[in-house]
C-alpha cells in the first residue's frame, strides 16, 4: 500500500532526527566541558548555554538512542 510505505518512510525519517539530535547532544556535552576549561572568559559563557542546550536535547532526544541507532560501541 503505498500510503503505509510513506508513513514508513516518514517515521524512519523522524527516529533518525532523534538519533542524530543524540548525538549531537552528547557531542556538545563533549564539547562545552573542553571549552569550558580551556577557553577564555567570553567562550566559558557561551559554552554553558550550549552545556545546557545538549543536556535538553539529550533530555527529549535520549542518551543512547544515537550510540544504539548509529552503532557507536
Amino acid at each position: 500500500m503505498v500510503v503505509f510505505d510513506y508513513f514508513e518512510e516518514v517515521l524512519e525519517g523522524f527516529e533518525y532526527l532523534i538519533a542524530l539530535g543524540s548525538i549531537m547532544g552528547l557531542f556538545g556535552i563533549m564539547m562545552g566541558i573542553i571549552f569550558l576549561i580551556w577557553g577564555g572568559q567570553r567562550v566559558r559563557n557561551k559554552m554553558i548555554g550550549v552545556i545546557i542546550a545538549s543536556i535538553v536535547l539529550l533530555a527529549v532526544c535520549g542518551l543512547d538512542t544515537g550510540i544504539k541507532y548509529f552503532r557507536i560501541f
